[in-house]
């Protein structure tokens, strides 16, 4: 037999049981024989033994002899097709396999196995069965010779276009299909011939003859094929069409995409920028993705907001655009005008996609066809098109489009499905992204309100804040840092926090600082005010149990919890360097001396609010001109991946020993140096930079217990306001003077005191030993007096009492940017 392939047989089931075996020597003589070698060759043991084995083969595979048994010795074995020679003549085709039978001590032998090929399954069909079986596959078969030139193919081959198949005959690939890939297909088949290694499920996507505006997808497998001496004369190859496989795989890996990239932030125009970069180019070459305005406010869409009227066009705003070719940097929305009627504006309307296989240039109700068709070259095809809305929660937020331009195939059904799929999902995205815009934006106007804007301007301190929540999301906590200006030129510096973060700690934040803003009107000394503060958490935790019980609470809300608060109130005298301050469960300020050192106060410290205890004490300290303190809530000292506080102070000190051109900038570097990127708890810290009036601002005067001492007052207070060249407050700083020492004269008892303080307002103290408080009165026509302190209160801009261990001081301020005031 001529041509033979020995791995194809070495893999054939081979049965035994109906095999002839016979025995060789080491050269190749026949030295047994059996029954059934004679039933299969015709040739009785007498003749045949002693024979070489060469005399019993076709005249072919007698040459090939040599090679085989030295195949034999070299590998042990061999297996493939032989063409035997029978007794009469006749040859018969047999599947041969030859394996070593050597005993130890003994000569070598070889022991041979045939099995004629008529007996094996399937190799008794015809040429017409296997031509018919070839021929009439569904499969594109095609052979090629080692010029890779056509040599035959099926009909089956037909269907991906190139013609007939004695079209074919003498061309390449390349002449059959010029919208393939041929160099890859041909570099496929080269490395075939010259390896003779099958390459199986080699996949190709192109454009076909058979379907040139779609793009395809084929699953190639290659063969080579040899000749009778074993050398390459062509290679055999299959084509199966997996065009909708690899479309499926495509439309997963699209989605995966979406889901991988779509909503990675809750940013509404990054997420409808998302949208457009994973549908170009590998779905669309080019996606615009148009929101309702409402929508990027984080708002929801009024329900009349888009009407179906030819009059009426809709104003959207571009939030994500994306093209073949484009980086797709975001550049911010702008507005895009759509004319009532258009396909964009009843998808709005209606909630239902549109699909058009090619604009048509002459609709004037269609943007797009401004956009895209008015500027193709002659004789190109419009665009296809495709416009989805974006729906979510039954809600239409705006609408995405989808053209094809540079791509030949239009839109069909199974992209319209694929769209609505990839928007859905992208529609949840923006729409969660539209709700947390919503909340975060009225968490931050909440804590906005909450928290002091700006810190009012005064001569006392420089100051700088910073504050950080631990929720990111909503930007809320339940820290807060405060400056309340005190009579007197004084400030106070408040630094607390109550338990818990977010909203719920928001709102009781804000109610426990108004509350300190409250007393601190009434210009108490810290302890007293903690003391007040104490009994107002009290009663506000009582009024949330009440309600508690009364109401029902909202899921997963814990309440505004105001017990446990904590809190620190200094109040600072620019005019001697004094600073009291009382604590209550709160950490004690820290103190960077002028020359850069650290020291903590030693702050006696109450129980947390509303916790009870035993009362608060207050400590004072006087500090020189240039100092810092650093008020801060315990989150600042917070380490390790679960909340502790970090109680030897270290790592604070080494921070604030480290200097920085500006107040504002060792705030923040403070709070980089401390505060990890997600803090642990809410942070809040208020850096106050002490100042002292000097002596040529403050004017003081002990004054007699007698009436007319009111007369001197007036004019030494007159002549030191011309010093100071404010001689238009003259007028009324003397009614102020003389009415305010009256009333010590008349109603207190012990050294009566005098003090002019220039700071951004004229501020006018008289300090008495009483203890009585006066009261505003509004006097009768016919009362003689009890006009004073109304007339001090109409000619100043704020007015009021400070009570001292040695007694009170009733003091008036005037403005002196508006003296009118």
């Amino acid at each position: 037999m001529g041509t033979h392939d020995e791995d194809g047989v070495a893999r054939r089931w081979f049965d035994v049981a109906d095999t002839a075996p016979l025995l060789l020597d080491a050269r190749g003589t026949v030295t047994s024989w059996t029954r059934e070698a004679e039933r299969l060759l015709g040739y009785s043991a007498a003749e045949a033994v002693g024979e070489d084995l060469a005399g019993l083969l076709a005249p072919g595979d007698a040459e090939r002899l040599p090679y085989v048994m030295d195949r034999c010795r070299r590998d042990g074995g061999w297996a493939g097709l032989l063409s035997a020679r029978r007794r009469d003549g006749r040859p018969v085709s047999v599947m041969a396999r030859i394996t070593s039978a050597d005993e130890p001590g003994g000569s070598a032998r070889r022991l041979v196995l045939l099995n004629e090929m008529a007996d094996a399954p399937g190799w008794d069909m015809s040429r017409a069965v296997l031509e018919q079986m070839i021929g009439g596959s569904p499969i594109g078969i095609a052979m090629v010779d080692a010029d890779l030139r056509f040599v035959w193919s099926n009909a089956a081959l037909t269907q991906f276009g190139g013609g007939p198949p004695e079209s074919r005959l003498g061309l390449r690939l390349a002449e059959v299909q010029p919208g393939l890939n041929s160099e890859a297909i041909e570099t496929q088949m080269r490395r075939v011939l010259a390896t003779g290694e099958p390459v199986l499920g080699y996949e190709l996507v192109g454009r076909v003859r058979a379907a040139p505006h779609r793009e395809t997808a084929h699953m190639l497998s290659f063969t080579r094929l040899d000749d009778e001496h074993g050398a390459p004369m062509g290679v055999y190859y299959t084509v199966v069409d997996m065009t909708d496989r690899h479309r499926a795989r495509q439309r997963l890996a699209l989605l995966d995409r979406a889901g991988r990239r779509i909503g990675r932030s809750l940013d509404i125009a990054r997420t409808a920028q998302e949208l457009a970069d994973v549908a170009v180019p590998g779905f669309a070459d080019l996606v615009t993705v148009d929101l309702l305005e409402p929508v990027l406010r984080g708002a929801e869409p009024s329900p009349g907001q888009v009407s179906d009227d030819a009059d009426d066009s809709v104003t959207l705003r571009r939030a994500g655009r994306r093209e073949t070719g484009d980086p797709g940097v975001a550049t911010g929305s702008r507005e895009v005008v759509h004319r009532g009627g258009s396909p964009a504006v009843r998808c709005l309307v209606g909630g239902r996609p549109w699909r058009v296989e090619r604009l048509d240039p002459l609709d004037p109700l269609d943007p797009l066809t401004e956009e895209w068709v008015a500027d193709l070259p002659a004789g190109s095809e419009p665009p296809s098109a495709l416009i989805v809305p974006v729906r979510a929660r039954g809600v239409t937020l705006g609408v995405t489009t989808f053209l094809r331009r540079h791509r030949h195939e239009p839109f069909g059904e199974d992209d319209l499905a694929l769209a609505e799929d990839l928007v859905s999902r992208a529609a949840v995205c923006v729409d969660n992204a539209r709700r947390y815009t919503r909340e975060r934006d009225a968490a931050l106007v909440l804590q906005r309100n909450l928290l002091p804007r700006r810190l009012p301007e005064q001569d006392a301190v420089e100051v700088a804040a910073c504050y950080r929540p631990a929720d990111e999301l909503t930007g809320l906590g339940g820290d807060w840092y405060d400056l309340i200006p005190l009579s007197g030129a004084r400030v106070a510096l408040v630094v607390g926090e109550v338990p818990g973060h977010g909203i719920d700690a928001a709102a009781a934040m804000g109610r426990v600082r108004t509350a300190v803003r409250t007393l601190a009107a009434l210009d108490l000394p810290p302890a007293e005010i903690l003391a007040h503060l104490d009994d107002l958490v009290t009663r506000m935790d009582d009024e949330e149990s009440v309600a508690a019980e009364t109401e029902p609470r909202e899921p997963r809300s814990g309440g505004a919890q105001t017990v446990g608060a904590a809190c620190v109130y200094v109040v600072y005298d620019p005019v001697d360097g004094r600073c009291v301050m009382a604590a209550a469960g709160h950490p004690a300020p820290a103190v960077v001396l002028p020359d850069g050192s650290v020291t903590f106060i030693e702050l006696p410290q109450g129980p947390p609010l509303g916790a009870g205890g035993p009362p608060f004490e207050a400590a004072e300290v006087t500090l020189p001109e240039g100092s810092t303190l650093a008020l801060h809530t315990d989150g600042l000292l917070a380490r390790g991946e679960r909340w502790a506080l970090d109680t030897d102070r270290e790592r604070l000190r080494q921070a604030l020993e480290q200097s920085a051109d500006t107040l504002e900038l060792r705030c923040g570097t403070v709070i980089d140096a401390l505060v990890p990127a997600r803090p642990y708890d809410d942070v809040a810290l208020l850096m106050a930079r002490t100042r002292r009036l000097s002596a040529e601002r403050v004017a003081d005067w002990e004054l007699p217990a007698d009436p007319a001492a009111v007369a001197e007052a007036r004019k030494t207070a007159s002549r030191r306001l011309a010093e100071w060249g404010l001689a238009e407050l003259s007028f009324t700083t003397e009614l102020v003077v003389s009415e305010l020492v009256t009333n010590a004269i008349r109603y207190a008892t012990g050294p009566i005191r005098l003090r002019l303080i220039r700071e951004r307002t004229l501020v006018c103290e008289v300090f008495d030993g009483g203890t009585t408080a006066p009261h505003l009165r509004h006097p009768r026509a016919t009362d003689e007096g009890g006009r004073g302190l109304l007339l001090v209160s109409q000619v100043t801009q704020r007015w009021g009492t400070r009570f001292l261990p040695e007694g009170k001081i009733i003091w008036a301020e005037q403005s002196l940017t508006d003296p009118d005031a």
